[in-house]
């Protein structure tokens, strides 16, 4: 971990020494700059996201906890990311009919289904498809994401909750900090539901709760 928090603060170090010693026009420095802001902005995310992470394992945020609508989250993300899932040309489908309520933070759940509809949208290719469902699966509520992105090789699905930890897939396909699964994985064991990345072909993740630690009703929205 210390190791890559150290990383993008030498690629500044090294950045502003090059540029005093090289840079003499404006444009250069202004390079300069602009690389510098970019760095620090990366480990300022970084020790943001720990921080998140940090607080959310030492249970600081029960207090937050209320009867709240999955339905909601779920249709709100998928409207969230749908101009972006356009921009790319990439068909995001929404599927939430049944309302179910859940035992939660609000805030957390909405980010953590965000976060992990924003991956399936950026590792998915142009004219590939992202599909959000909530489903009933036996006992359990499912929060479903499915996409026709390169996927989680079996080897790695263990890995990738881990902090700063980033397969050469998605190291090739996006920038990234390696923290967005980790925050997922955390939010999810803090609510006491299950967090599960299932064989593709694609990348398919889910979020899964216990019928009894969420209220359904079979009533469909008007």
């Amino acid at each position: 971990m210390t190791h890559d928090l150290r990383t993008p603060l030498t690629s500044v170090r090294m950045v502003l020494e090059r540029g005093r010693d090289e840079a003499t026009r404006h444009d250069q420095i202004q390079t300069v700059f602009e690389q510098a802001i970019g760095g620090l902005d990366r480990s300022l995310n970084a020790i943001t996201g720990l921080l998140r992470i940090a607080e959310i394992d030492q249970n600081r945020r029960l207090a937050g906890f209320a009867d709240i609508s999955l339905t909601e989250f779920v249709r709100a993300a998928g409207e969230l990311y749908e101009p972006l899932a356009e921009q790319k040309g990439v068909a995001l489908i929404v599927e939430a009919n049944d309302e179910i309520i859940a035992w939660g933070d609000r805030d957390l759940l909405l980010e953590a289904i965000s976060n992990l509809v924003d991956n399936a949208v950026k590792y998915t290719p142009r004219g590939g498809r992202v599909e959000l469902r909530l489903c009933r699966t036996g006992n359990d509520d499912v929060v479903r994401i499915i996409d026709t992105g390169p996927g989680i090789p079996e080897a790695e699905r263990d890995l990738v909750t881990r902090r700063f930890y980033r397969s050469e897939r998605t190291r090739r396909a996006a920038p990234g900090l390696g923290l967005g699964l980790s925050l997922v994985h955390a939010i999810i064991k803090l609510h006491g539901f299950r967090f599960t990345i299932l064989p593709g072909p694609g990348c398919v993740v889910q979020i899964s709760l216990a019928r009894a630690s969420s209220r359904c009703s079979s009533l469909k929205p008007d």
